[in-house]
């Protein structure tokens, strides 16, 4: 199965978990894209796409995430598995911890694609609410690198086997 992860990032903290997902699942950094790198041809290429994206303010995708998100909105993704993972900070902003991974996941409920990696659990984490949590378990992997990068490792091996 061919694998292309694109995240998204503004100062480099969710492309530095990319190149460490990119790590634990053997993907060359040649199918490691910026997401403004995102169109058509390049979806074609991969089987199974990981996404990722920071959170910002009050919960919102990373800037560069606008456009990518609406490429992929307006593509038929049937045959195509997608594993999410976002970051945050689950101290400063409780309320909001990776929203935008709920975002990409609720944004991408029409395309077709098949969502795997989902139904991690929330044990673990310290946060108020997460529109990446339903019912009861985040959609994707939720990393926290200002709180809680001493957990990035455990929880990247962990959720690597739910999404192979």
């Amino acid at each position: 199965m061919k694998t292309g992860i694109i995240f998204g990032s503004t100062t480099g903290t969710c492309e530095d978990l990319a190149g460490k997902i990119a790590a634990e699942f053997g993907v060359d950094s040649a199918d490691v894209h910026n997401v403004t790198d995102l169109n058509a041809d390049l979806v074609a290429q991969y089987d199974l796409l990981i996404l990722g994206s920071s959170t910002w303010g009050c919960g919102d995708l990373q800037d560069d995430w606008f456009d990518g998100l609406e490429t992929l909105k307006g593509m038929d993704l049937s045959g195509k598995k997608v594993a999410l993972f976002s970051c945050g900070d689950s101290a400063s902003y409780s309320d909001t911890f990776c929203n935008a991974m709920g975002t990409l996941y609720d944004d991408l409920q029409g395309t077709g694609a098949t969502f795997v990696g989902t139904g991690v659990s929330t044990d673990g984490y310290t946060f108020d609410d997460s529109s990446a949590v339903k019912d009861g378990k985040f959609v994707g992997l939720a990393l926290d690198e200002v709180n809680e990068d001493f957990k990035t490792e455990e929880r990247i091996k962990a959720w690597k086997a739910m999404v192979l």
